[in-house]
Parts: structure tokens; sequence; C-alpha cells
């Protein structure tokens, strides 16, 4: 008995959702016309629009009249809301994130510096000049954005669909994460030319194919951050208990 063979507009549907998985189509990005996709796929566009179908009925693609097709924008809905408000204004929630961040950064550097390409690594490379660009606004809020389309660069150079997407759905929380440590290290101004340089030496370390040197470049630079921010954490829990005896009497 021979095996039934895929119908085409099935192995469209599959191939478009590893473009989907992979990031090489992005969450509200508009596709290609569907000559230009049939064209591309070598098939019909009868085939191509059941194809499309199927990943709308999935509630992978929106379409709108005369406008076209779009990836959806809410593919990536991550964590709630609510637990984000609720992470986000919990002290311990950023040291959690801290050390989620040494084992995601940690492998995404490992993994881009085995299996990136020249052009992931140009991306990178220009990801880290535009943090140079953000820190000069002296926006805490940019600059944090900066920082992480940095290390998202890095995600997507390590190849890996996961990685990749899981970094993107936990943006929000990860940008948070990043502000706040930015404005507690702004106590300490001198941590900042110390932070770049870790940066520096991760980039150097992925760029030329080191993946060892590469992971161990993320974790010194997560490590020196964490250690200043209990050191400054601990300061100000010293000067809160100091205020409150000065206020008995």
């Amino acid at each position: 008995m021979s095996l039934k063979q895929a119908k085409l507009s099935d192995v469209i549907q599959q191939q478009l959702e590893g473009m989907i998985v992979e990031g090489s189509l992005e969450a509200g990005q508009k596709l290609p016309p569907e000559r230009e996709l049939a064209a591309q796929f070598e098939v019909s566009r009868p085939s191509l629009r059941e194809a499309i179908q199927k990943l709308e009925a999935k509630g992978l693609v929106t379409r709108k009249q005369g406008g076209g097709t779009f990836v959806a924008k809410n593919i990536l809905g991550g964590l709630s809301d609510p637990l984000f408000d609720l992470m986000s204004k919990n002290p311990e929630s950023q040291f959690d994130l801290l050390e989620f961040r040494h084992g995601i950064e940690g492998m995404s550097a490992y993994y881009a510096a085995m299996r990136g390409t020249p052009t992931d690594f140009k991306a990178i490379e220009v990801k880290h000049l535009a943090i140079g660009d953000a820190q000069i606004e002296n926006d805490y809020r940019e600059e944090a954005k900066a920082v992480f389309e940095f290390y998202l660069a890095i995600c997507a150079a390590s190849h890996n669909a996961i990685i990749l997407q899981l970094a993107k759905s936990m943006a929000p929380l990860l940008i948070d994460n990043i502000e706040k440590n930015l404005t507690m290290l702004s106590k300490r101004p001198d941590t900042f030319e110390r932070i770049a340089d870790y940066r520096k030496r991760l980039l150097d370390a992925i760029v030329s194919g080191q993946p060892q040197k590469a992971w161990g470049a993320s974790h010194r630079h997560l490590a020196f951050i964490e250690e200043i921010l209990l050191k400054l954490s601990q300061e100000q829990s010293r000067m809160e208990r100091s205020m409150r005896r000065m206020q008995r009497y």
C-alpha cells in the first residue's frame, strides 16, 4: 500500500508556518502578493490561496479586504498583561529575570558563535552600535530597547526558533527589566564603562566564532550587573533602616 501523497496546499502551509516559526515572517508583517508567493513556491494561485485560508483558520494570519494578508499581530501574546504588571513591580522578580537571562542569553550567544552567518554577525554589530546611539539621548527606556534588540539579534543568529520566539514573546518584560537595571546602575556611573566592555567582549567572541568564549562572556557580563545591583539593594535597605530609626527619635 503506497503512502498518500501530501496535498500541495498542506505543503505550502507547512513552509509558511516554518517561516513564521524561524522569524522570516514576523508578527504584523505583510505577506507578499499572491502572484509573488505562487511564483516563489512554484505553485498555482488556487493552491496558495487554500494554504493561506488554512493559516487564517488557525489564527496565524489575517486578511484585510483589498489590503493584503498579514501575519497575526497577537501571534506572540506572551505572558498575560496582569502577570507582566505583577512581575515588573516585584523587586525579587528583577533578580529572577537576571537569572533567566543568564540561561537564555548564554545559550543564544553560544549557538550564535557556532552557527551564525556573516549576515547574522553584521546585524549583531549594527544593533551593538545602536546601543551607543541610544546612550547619547540619555533615555534609559530607549537604551533598554536598543540593548534588547542587540540580544534579539544574537537570538536570531543562534538559529534556534524556540530561543528566538521565547525572547520575542517576553520582550515587554525583558525591556522593562533592562530599563530598571539601568536606572539602578545610574547610581554608580563608573559601572557603565565596565558593562560596555563586557558587551564588546561578548560581541567579539560571537563574531569570531568562539562558542565557549561567547557563553563565558555572556555569563561574566550578567554576573557583574547582578553583583552591582545586589550591592545597591543592600545599600538601599541599610539607608531605609537608618531613616526609620531616625524617625523614632
